[in-house]
């Protein structure tokens, strides 16, 4: 598929007013300590450490697919949210995607770097596709019929069913700050070290859960909290990072302050010499949390709504500028008709194809 580039002036409209701001901003971290995106990413960053070299090859076909194929970059479709937010919830705006065959056809058409979805959709079609695209296969999901719901990852498939499929990566969600995070982090760790031995690639959704984060904002999106989950996310070798978009900072101070209680452990240079509240900057403290970008963050793009393109255009420019590798884009593209979720994913990609967008 030949990669179209939009003109720069379009990616500054789905910016606004945002626009200038946005796409000239210098960031407070220097982007000479970070590892930046290139198309010799995978042999630079993971050729001197201790992947197998069946890892580096799905690692290199993971970067080599798509319309953003050997640039660096990925834009990944996820699709667990039939879990993770039900079925009803998730698919009945468009319900062709109740059909497993529509994922995949949707990142196939959209141009994307692969698809991350179930065991159960990537089983029902993995002989039909497997060699025509990338999977990931989600090992682990937070089901939502147990009474109360409760926010707890637990196992559904395990790695030799990734491998036996034909997955060049498992991936995996830890709630950190959860009561259940000490057994997810073992879990997972134990997973992640296994699908190494077997040659596949690793990716972490390093989201946060604790009722103590939201307080006068929702903590559960601040820079240095995240960027610590970020960090924990590596630790175990996770060798893309998954994290949603920063909107605030300081969730130690927050979290202190409400509870009366002493929280965690940071330093003042955290927010004044290291970050800002631009969201490049909050951004950046992820990517500098992901091993200084050795480990890609993909950033999430959210829940549909009325200014989904607009909205995945800026999350993808920030992420670019802030040194991120990339954008993961579930529910704005396929609760929309077919065309339109092919439509969003070029819109994205164009980001990361463009000269324009330059690293902040």
């Amino acid at each position: 598929m030949t990669a179209t580039l939009s003109a720069p002036q379009s990616i500054a409209s789905w910016l606004g007013e945002e626009a200038e701001d946005l796409l000239t901003y210098q960031a407070k971290l220097d982007k000479r300590l970070l590892h930046i995106p290139a198309p010799d990413s995978v042999e630079r960053i993971f050729g001197n450490s201790d992947r197998p070299a069946q890892v580096l090859r799905s690692l290199q076909q993971l970067y080599s697919t798509g319309r953003l194929a050997n640039t660096g970059y990925l834009s990944i479709l996820p699709v667990d949210q039939g879990i993770e937010h039900s079925a009803a919830a998730s698919f009945a705006p468009n319900p062709a995607y109740f059909d497993p065959e529509n994922i995949v056809k949707l990142a196939l058409e959209g141009g994307c770097n692969a698809v991350a979805t179930t065991l159960g959709v990537l089983g029902m079609v993995s002989r039909k596709y497997a060699h025509r695209l990338p999977f990931i296969m989600k090992i682990n999901h937070n089901e939502l019929l147990t009474y109360p719901n409760q926010n707890d990852q637990i196992l559904f498939a395990n790695v030799e069913q990734a491998w036996n499929l034909g997955a060049v990566a498992v991936g995996a969600t830890i709630y950190f700050g959860s009561e259940q995070s000490s057994r997810q982090i073992q879990e997972v760790s134990r997973a992640f070290a296994h699908a190494h031995e077997l040659g596949m690639a690793t990716i972490l959704w390093c989201y946060l859960r604790n009722n103590a984060f939201k307080q006068d904002k929702d903590y559960h999106l601040a820079a240095d909290l995240t960027g610590q989950a970020n960090h924990l996310g590596v630790t175990i070798e996770a060798d893309i990072i998954k994290q949603k978009l920063p909107q605030c900072n300081n969730g130690y101070g927050a979290v202190a302050k409400a509870t009366g209680q002493k929280y965690g452990r940071t330093d003042e240079r955290v927010y004044s010499e290291l970050s800002t509240d631009h969201p490049i900057d909050l951004t950046r403290y992820q990517v500098l949390n992901c091993y200084a970008g050795r480990a890609g963050l993909i950033n999430s793009g959210g829940a549909s709504g009325k200014n989904d393109f607009a909205e995945a255009v800026r999350t993808a420019v920030i992420n670019k500028r802030a040194g991120g590798c990339g954008l993961i884009s579930g529910r704005k593209t396929f609760q929309r008709s077919f065309e339109e979720g092919v439509k969003l994913f070029h819109t994205i990609q164009d980001v990361y194809l463009s000269t324009e967008v330059t690293i902040a």
